[in-house]
């Protein structure tokens, strides 16, 4: 039974939210490393040592990943020696013009290459890349330590390291934390998802479920990328070893997730054609009403997994899917009863919410399978350094986005390094700085971190010369510069010009401390218009990735994915239902292939209008394609033998048909060709139920029907994408 949480004063439960939220940790955290900066630099009198040790601090803080803290030590050394290498050589390089300005762009280029090899890597090359760029702010303000070649890089390694104990220490302590937020993370993101599914059920005419189902695409992909996360980190806990204690209790919330995913995703029955049939009746009411507190009892679950209490009770839900229950039964007593396929529709509806309410139920998850495939996690990260290298070296080609990437960020900032010495060499470095931050891998994102970035910079300029003006003694300005810090890293996942208007803050204050604070303030505005400018001619002319160019293979991508899904789900219907690593290694390429699609699209859309030709039709894809991933979900939601050996060799030659007939799509879309229809008469006797007395095996045969409806969907509106 489910616990009802402990009432406590608004107060208290604020503290609670505050420290439950995702990001108290990383602030708490730099928080005593900028404390503990500030403590060590000015009472012994040395300002001029705070500013690089607070850069380190925030590169380090940067390069920061959710690792297990045996983990997180490896990745804190490469960090630091990564960190070593650039701090060097810029204060070696930077009175060389001509072997800085080959340096820097060849840097670059590698640090953004080393990102290929996994995602701890590409963190670690940005942030060596920020760290390079303070180095030279560091050595080019009039505060500069010393004229020592070894002592700013020190600082700067010093700052770094101090944070990089701290964190440590933090994830030592709290080995779970990482875990807990990523799972409330997932589950707050389930929760939108049952929101935006619940919506499809509403029976009003009219209504436009085309743009509710490209709504409920959009936050698949929210899903998507939460279930990526979390397996990331549970992959970084459990390692080779078999998963216990707490980590396998959360392992089980994690499969609980996923198959609540599939489940939410499944589509039994066109929703329009089910609120016409069931216009007068009040069940599609109360299917959104228990889908709505479902997802009310997902957010309960991600409270609790934050905030570590016990979830509230809930009796609503089960009060709903009785009315449900009762619903359905009532529409079966008619005298004029609807259609036997509509009624097994909502059956099938009934049992699969059913299932779900069951999971939510769950005070403590199921134990972890001792062994086998059901209890294993792919591991992404590459084995060794061959295969490290193997990872690189795919990428190194001009059509890979990684090294058009690199190719476009080195030049722009070799064009920025030149600009700035014919602008003003002194604190011109913040052009650099910008430019690295803007230049994005796609337009939209680079067009939105520009418009960002130049808007809080100016209001963090005028927040630091009021706050000169208004608390003009150094001392004073300590505690807003630890405030500023800490802000930064508060909001910059999700409030970037907050984050960018409070670090123009700490620059200034900081800057104060050991010279003029209002010598910055022109300089950084002006750094940051020009470098913005830099970022934005190179995103749009050196190797552009406009998205319409990846597109024909996104497209098919998409179908050949919902292939292979369905291939391993049809050969459950013969062999039984199992979750080894293969199937939901299949469950999750095609989830991941409809979410690149999903932000394929929504870059494509950013775009100049020139680039967005066809958007329309491209947005009917993508709902279209969900659609059909949904009704490929709902074949995987029902997974189970089926009995006669008749009917099953039936669903197994109609799956196969089903199957090649979603690979021809997927070979005409990859080659740009118009794709047959699947109505050929082989395919259409194959799916015929007459004579198939199975319940299951005429779900399957439904189903297969309306994923080949939606595939013929998808190859006409690909010949209008092909022929725009």
């Amino acid at each position: 039974m489910l616990k009802p949480m402990l009432s406590t004063s608004p107060l208290t439960q604020y503290w609670r939210r505050l420290r439950g939220s995702d990001r108290f940790a990383e602030c708490v955290r730099v928080l005593l490393a900028m404390g503990g900066v500030i403590l060590y630099c000015l009472p012994n009198g040395q300002p001029a040592e705070l500013i690089p040790i607070m850069l380190g601090v925030i590169a380090c803080a940067l390069a920061e990943t959710e690792d297990h803290w045996r983990n997180r030590l490896g990745t804190l050394l490469i960090t630091l020696a990564c960190f070593a290498i650039a701090a060097f050589s810029v204060e070696w390089l930077l009175p060389h013009p001509i072997a800085f300005a080959i340096g820097l762009p060849l840097t670059t280029f590698a640090l953004i290459m080393l990102g290929a090899v996994s995602g701890r890597y590409a963190t670690i090359g940005g942030a060596t890349l920020l760290l390079a760029v303070y180095t030279m702010i560091g050595a080019d303000h009039p505060g500069a330590p010393s004229a020592d070649p070894w002592r700013l890089p020190a600082l700067l390694l010093a700052g770094a390291a101090w944070y990089g104990v701290l964190s440590l220490l933090w994830s030592a302590l709290s080995p779970q934390h990482a875990v807990r937020h990523a799972l409330a993370h997932l589950f707050d993101a389930l929760a939108d998802y049952l929101d935006a599914k619940a919506a499809l059920f509403t029976p009003i005419r009219g209504l436009d479920r085309n743009a509710l189902q490209l709504a409920l695409a959009m936050q698949n992909e929210q899903v998507v990328q939460a279930l990526n996360a979390t397996r990331l980190i549970l992959i970084d806990r459990i390692g080779a070893r078999r998963p216990r204690g707490a980590t396998a209790t959360r392992l089980r919330l994690y499969f609980m997730a996923q198959d609540i995913h599939e489940r939410v995703s499944s589509s039994h029955y066109p929703y329009e054609a089910l609120a016409d049939t069931f216009f007068h009746s009040d069940v599609l009411f109360r299917c959104e009403h228990l889908l709505r507190l479902e997802a009310r009892n997902c957010r309960r679950r991600a409270d609790a997994l934050r905030l570590r209490a016990a979830i509230q009770s809930d009796t609503d839900s089960h009060a709903a899917l009785d009315d449900v229950r009762a619903s359905i039964a009532s529409l079966r007593d008619q005298s004029n009863p609807p259609a036997a396929h509509l009624l097994s529709s909502l059956d099938a509806l009934l049992r699969n919410m059913t299932a779900i309410q069951a999971q939510l139920d769950a005070d403590t998850p199921l134990a972890v399978p001792a062994s086998g495939e059901e209890s294993m996690l792919q591991n992404p990260s590459p084995q060794s350094l061959g295969e490290a290298w193997a990872r690189i070296r795919m990428q190194l080609t001009p059509r890979a986005l990684r090294f058009r990437h690199a190719v476009r960020l080195a030049i722009a900032l070799i064009v920025g390094y030149g600009v700035l010495h014919l602008v003003h060499p002194r604190n011109g470095y913040w052009i650099l700085m910008t430019t690295l931050l803007v230049c994005q891998p796609s337009y939209g994102a680079a067009r939105r971190r520009m418009l960002e970035r130049v808007g809080g910079t100016v209001i963090g300029l005028v927040i630091g010369w009021a706050t000169l003006r208004l608390l003009p003694f150094g001392p004073w300005q300590i505690p807003l510069i630890i405030i500023s810090g800490v802000v930064f890293f508060a909001a910059r996942l999700r409030q970037y010009p907050l984050a960018t208007a409070a670090i123009t803050v700490f620059v200034v204050l900081a800057f104060n401390q050991v010279g003029n604070g209002y010598d910055v303030m022109w300089p950084r505005l002006l750094d940051t218009l020009i470098g913005a400018s830099i970022a934005a001619l190179a995103i749009q002319f050196i190797l552009p990735d406009w998205q319409g160019r990846q597109l024909s293979q996104v497209l098919a991508d998409t179908v050949r994915n919902d292939a292979r899904y369905l291939e391993q789900i049809i050969a459950q219907y013969a062999s039984g239902k199992r979750d080894d690593l293969v199937y939901r290694i299949a469950r999750r390429d095609a989830h991941n292939a409809d979410a690149t699609l999903s932000g394929v699209l929504a870059n494509m859309l950013r775009e100049p209008g020139r680039r967005r030709q066809g958007s329309e039709t491209l947005l009917r894809f993508l709902a279209t394609a969900h659609t059909l991933l949904g009704h490929i979900s709902t074949l995987g939601v029902h997974r189970q033998v089926i009995g006669p050996e008749p009917a099953r060799d039936v669903i197994t030659h109609a799956g196969a048909l089903t199957i090649a007939s979603l690979e021809r799509l997927a070979n005409a879309l990859a080659n740009h060709a118009s794709a047959p229809a699947s109505d050929d008469a082989e395919l259409s006797k194959a799916l015929e139920t007459d004579g198939i007395d199975d319940e299951t095996a005429q779900l399957v045969l439904g189903q297969l029907t309306l994923v080949l409806v939606q595939r013929d969907r998808l190859a006409l509106l690909a010949s209008t994408i092909h022929a725009g």
